[in-house]
């Protein structure tokens, strides 16, 4: 007699992957822990379920991740993608606004945060701080008791709280705090203690804007992870003059500033390796290559038809995180990126409107046919 897994039971299973993998030793295949998940998540998240029915997809008899059907990111904002009930959730992650509205924000629902708490800071260790456990924290960002529904302030918050060094938050209301920042800085420096500054990539902009002749110099061994696009409402800025200037203000080497690649939709997290590899770590060398975690498979895939791609070949992005479990274990952006040997490259999202891969993929979910 076949026992139908719990959703407690996977996220035994996933913590347990994690931590084995993190040794050197995963309990079980990827594969099958992924195929775990979406067997259990075709049976309880509705939209799921009729985007597998939608395609004549047997999940029974699959052996591999290619066959499990990815959710466009687009699905979030437009059905409820959970595996419980909504009395259940024990935190809701929201997208940022849309030029739709706050009722076209997308959704991430979560049973609970254990699973997502423990990826984010085995990955955040092995890529920020390596080195050290005791870290000062001036986040460019508001705390987690302003932004509740904020998967990145969540995480900023979760990175503070490990650190045992001193944290402080600078956007308060929307405002940018520069003089706390500079006041922080300058105890940093009267301690000796190395911080990990955290951010948004135009948190970082407006503090170049306006910090003038203020001294933000950090100490020795600080390093900062900068995250989100280049494009504000502004203007756009270029990647590669930011992170040196980034660089330039807090007194740090171009290494350690730290791209992060993250989303809502996802539980987990990716990172640029300059900073691992400068500590000694076997990552990417040059900024612009993410790492993803052991737990996540990333694929390039065509837009139109959502095939995968070749390693090296640039299409929209694919992810499969096992710490999505319950909600969609594999997700489909419009994000371009090319996959290679050393990494996940970003290029942006892609042009014009929804690829069209994703956009039969959304009506498909949305369908209401027969079960």
């Amino acid at each position: 007699m076949t026992v139908r897994p719990t959703s407690e039971a996977l996220h035994e299973r996933v913590r347990a992957f994690v931590e084995g993998i993190l040794r050197g030793a995963p309990p079980e295949p990827f594969d099958d822990l992924a195929l775990a998940l979406a067997r259990f998540q075709a049976a309880h998240v509705p939209a799921l379920g009729r985007l597998v029915r939608a395609r004549g997809i047997d999940l029974a008899s699959a052996r591999d991740t290619s066959v499990i059907p990815a959710l466009p990111c687009d699905v979030f904002r437009l059905a409820r993608i959970a595996a419980h009930a909504p009395d259940e959730d024990m935190r809701v992650f929201r997208t940022s606004g849309t030029s739709q509205g706050k009722e076209a924000r997308g959704e991430h629902p979560f049973r609970t945060t254990a699973t997502y708490e423990l990826v984010a800071l085995r990955w955040g260790e092995r890529m920020l701080w390596p080195d050290r456990q005791n870290l000062g924290v001036l986040v460019l960002a508001p705390s987690v008791d302003e932004v509740a529904d904020s998967s990145l302030g969540f995480m900023l918050d979760l990175f503070a709280r490990k650190l045992r060094g001193p944290a402080s938050f600078h956007v308060r209301e929307g405002v940018l705090d520069i003089e706390g920042v500079a006041r922080a800085a300058a105890e940093a420096r009267t301690s000796g203690k190395p911080v990990l500054v955290l951010g948004a990539s135009f948190a970082f902009v407006h503090l170049l804007d306006g910090a003038g002749s203020k001294d933000l110099a950090l100490p020795p061994g600080s390093r900062v992870m900068q995250t989100g696009g280049f494009k504000g409402r502004s203007r756009e800025v270029e990647p590669t003059e930011l992170r040196r200037a980034i660089a330039s203000v807090f007194g740090v080497p171009e290494a350690h500033v730290v791209g992060e690649y993250g989303m809502t939709e996802l539980s987990s997290q990716l990172y640029e390796g300059t900073l691992a590899a400068a500590l000694g770590a076997r990552t990417p060398t040059r900024h612009g290559v993410y790492v993803a975690p052991p737990w996540m498979r990333v694929t390039a895939c065509d837009p139109t038809t959502l095939a995968p791609l070749s390693p090296g070949e640039t299409g929209i992005l694919r992810f499969v995180d096992l710490a999505n479990v319950d909600s969609s274990v594999a997700i489909q952006t419009s994000d371009l990126g090319r996959v290679t040997d050393e990494g996940v490259e970003l290029f942006g999202r892609a042009p014009g409107a929804t690829p069209r891969g994703c956009s039969l993929a959304i009506d498909e979910v949305l369908s209401r046919g027969s079960s």
